[in-house]
């Protein structure tokens, strides 16, 4: 029977639960994600051994045989025995050290089966669960370890005879979603809001057999995404050559497991710092170049800045903020011919001076960006501030219309409150977009079936642009047409509040003074 996305949501949501006694919330991903993947390639590789042995069953096969033809024929990996030749040994699988969960030493086994899936499988696994300190006893018991195993055992098989990839996906991204809604500002070390990577991934619309990168790819959701658009426009996402480079082991492994469980194989993810080692490169020792290139990199980052590279075109961003330094590797990473970039940054980078001005006045001259767009405040889950998006197009790759200018789209105010955060709803992807696309009047204004108008759009020339001193600050060029309105009763609660701090703060200052023998100050 088929497998409904809320069963299987509920049901790993459950086994997540029980680390809250263990552990924070933040730290909840680096120990489910490596255990449901582990089930996943247990259920798989299990379901594909049973099928093995009743297509053959009736014929008469030595080990060595048996073992070639379901390796040829049926399995599409290896799950191997922990601790050969000696009493101890098993296989590697979810359901054989399941069975041990009341024994002694339970998280050495399952790291055990890890690593030596991964050993088994250099070409696909590698490096894949992560750092697997959470298999320690004096990180997580033993108690707890099984309590999660067991609960997790709870959750349907998790092979394709039993659920598509279509939920074993959407329930990756639940739990993605669930940690990130619950962990704060950590949260944003790894994950995107999907609203925003769809509205980046609408823009620079990857097209099939194209090449993307993602330099800061977290859990690797912008790469996902590119493939799902471009299967949602009706091509065929996975002929998407899928790149991506991440600080973090843990991050990384967690961005791997979810292209596997989306059914995405066509992808390499690297471990290292971007802007230190970036680990994509040519023969001669230049950055790799791609099609299109996505990231929502950590804001203002301190780092060392560069001394001598390529990449550095128009100076070297300060060490207090790498936000352009990374603007400068998509830069030098998009394809000559039809490379794209798209990058969420703090609304700092469009106005701030010093090197970040030169870097962004070469980057004008060269008539390199194409587009600002501006979000709104409190999208994200590590910062409240609001973003925008600068979209990049490779050197004279410009449209006609688009070039020696920037479009400028102001949706700050395109949101819905959410509990904990702005939303972006689908109208508002297809709005920004619908104007990203727009073509233009002679004052430069988007000529764009907005309807509500919400959203204001202008094309402006470098000219005009450079007379401001390089300033990308929206506001210069798009003016509201109206104020925001007031939102009156909370003007009111906000008034009532301080009105009563300033009076109990008057009193005890009265007193204060009564007592000291000063009077004669008016209540």
């Amino acid at each position: 029977m088929a497998v409904t996305q809320q069963e299987i949501e509920n049901r790993l949501w459950d086994a997540a639960d029980e680390l809250r006694v263990a552990l924070p919330e933040a730290q909840y991903s680096s120990v489910v994600f490596p255990l449901m993947f582990w089930k996943y390639l247990s259920d798989t590789w299990e379901h594909n051994h049973q099928t093995f042995l009743k297509e053959n069953e009736d014929l008469e096969l030595t080990a060595e045989e048996s073992h070639e033809i379901e390796y040829s024929n049926y399995q599409t990996f290896k799950i191997p025995f922990i601790y050969p030749g000696t009493v101890a040994e098993r296989r590697a699988s979810w359901s054989s050290i399941l069975a041990t969960v009341t024994q002694p030493g339970l998280g050495q086994r399952v790291r055990a089966s890890l690593q030596a899936i991964e050993t088994a499988n250099p070409d696909k696994y590698s490096r894949l669960f992560g750092s697997m300190t959470w298999t320690s006893e004096e990180v997580l018991s033993g108690d707890v370890l099984a309590a999660v195993m067991q609960a997790m055992d709870r959750t349907p098989k998790m092979h394709e005879g039993n659920m598509s990839h279509d939920v074993l996906g959407g329930a990756y991204e639940y739990l993605l979603k669930r940690f990130s809604d619950g962990s704060g500002t950590r949260a944003g070390q790894f994950f995107t809001p999907r609203e925003v990577v769809e509205l980046i991934i609408e823009v620079l619309d990857p097209k099939g057999y194209e090449s993307v990168y993602d330099p800061t790819c977290g859990s690797g959701g912008m790469l996902i995404a590119s493939a799902n658009l471009l299967k949602a426009h009706g091509g065929r996402g996975y002929t998407l050559s899928l790149y991506g480079q991440e600080a973090v082991l843990d991050t990384a492994g967690v961005a791997r497991m979810n292209l596997f469980m989306h059914n995405l194989t066509q992808f390499k993810v690297e471990v290292g710092d971007t802007l230190k080692d970036p680990r994509f490169k040519k023969p001669d020792g230049s950055v790799a170049t791609f099609d299109v290139i996505v990231a929502n990199p950590p804001y203002s980052l301190k780092w060392k800045p560069w001394t001598n590279d390529p990449r550095a075109i128009g100076g070297v961003a300060s060490q207090s903020s790498a936000d352009w330094a990374f603007v400068q590797h998509m830069i030098a990473s998009m394809d000559p011919k039809k490379g794209r970039a798209g990058v969420v940054l703090p609304n700092g980078v469009l106005f701030r001076s010093g090197q970040e001005g030169s870097i962004r006045q070469r980057v004008l001259d060269d008539d390199l960006l194409e587009a600002v767009i501006g979000l709104p405040a409190n999208l994200f889950y590590n910062t409240t501030i609001p973003t925008c998006i600068l979209v990049f197009r490779a050197p004279g790759t410009k449209a006609d219309e688009r070039k020696n200018g920037v479009l400028f789209i102001d949706a700050s105010k395109r949101f819905t409150k959410g509990k904990n955060r702005n939303v972006l709803t689908n109208a508002d992807i297809a709005h920004t977009v619908t104007a990203y696309h727009a073509s233009f009047d002679t004052d430069g204004t988007a000529v764009v079936p907005d309807g509500d108008g919400e959203l204001a759009a202008r094309f402006v020339s470098v000219t005009e642009i450079a007379a401001n001193g390089y300033d990308l600050n929206i506001s210069r060029y798009i003016k509201q047409a109206t104020a925001e309105q007031a939102d009156l009763p909370t003007l009111i609660e906000a008034y009532n509040v301080a009105r009563a701090k300033r009076q109990k703060t008057e009193q005890r200052m009265l007193a204060i003074l009564a007592g000291a023998g000063i009077e004669g100050f008016d209540e």
